[in-house]
């Protein structure tokens, strides 16, 4: 092992692997798996991990860290698409035009997994279970649009951040972190952004949640004191403890 290499994590040891591959690998297709993928230096916030239009060549899965994802529009205005966190998987929506459609920017610094997909397609073709791991992770990533199209449809201010700090806490929940005291790596401007809304009205959301009872808010630090409030808001069912 080289000196460098010697703070790597491997598959095997990384926490989040269950959200990266298949649970039911085997030790030699997990060795297999982690064989084909890279490593490389930390991005530091506000540097780019590809641009629309670049090739696409590889995956990505966060280690840690956030990812934003975005477009620009033909006036220069930036359009955020979506927040990725540690054990979520970037750049599948570009194996249709071998073209990434959007671009993703660190929001703070971030480690990354590249994983070449011509590398994934020959270990789908021999490990049965990548193969339908890969389709789920397609799946999800439809599901999620289509998620968000309903949030930015009809929904109040309100419902909006209701639903986005639901969301944020049972996605770190699966990370086994706390799912009521978490940090948004994001931005209020964009938040605002994403929801489609001013970054003031995001402002006045959390302040009113904030004294209702329903959250804590210091700086970038959101406390969920009372979930059941929160789904109220956002008209969503009552997770599981």
């Amino acid at each position: 092992m080289k000196k460098s290499d010697k703070f790597v994590v491997s598959c095997q040891q990384c926490g989040l692997n269950a959200l990266c591959i298949p649970y039911s690998l085997t030790h030699e297709e997990m060795d297999e798996v982690d064989g084909v993928v890279k490593r490389g230096k930390p991005l530091q916030r506000g540097e780019n991990l590809f641009t629309t239009g670049t090739t696409f060549n590889s995956f990505y899965a966060i280690r840690s860290g956030a990812i934003k994802s975005y477009n620009i529009d033909e006036n220069g205005e930036e359009h955020v698409i979506g927040f990725s966190l540690p054990g979520e998987i970037l750049g599948l929506d570009a194996i249709d035009t071998a073209k990434h459609v959007s671009s993703a920017k660190a929001l703070e610094t971030t480690s990354i997994c590249e994983i070449p997909y011509s590398q994934v397609e020959t270990l789908s073709s021999k490990i049965h279970n990548l193969q339908a791991h890969m389709y789920r992770l397609l799946s999800r990533e439809i599901r999620e649009d289509q998620e968000l199209q309903m949030l930015l449809g009809k929904k109040t201010a309100e419902e909006k951040i209701g639903t986005f700090l639901l969301n944020l806490s049972l996605r770190y929940e699966q990370r086994k972190l706390s799912s009521t005291l978490f940090r948004l790596p994001m931005a209020r401007t964009d938040i605002g952004n994403y929801l489609g809304l001013a970054v003031e009205t995001v402002s006045r959301v959390f302040t009113r949640l904030q004294c209702n009872g329903g959250i804590k808010v210091e700086g970038k630090e959101v406390e969920i004191l009372d979930r059941r409030y929160l789904c109220e808001i956002a008209h969503s069912a009552l997770p599981n403890p």
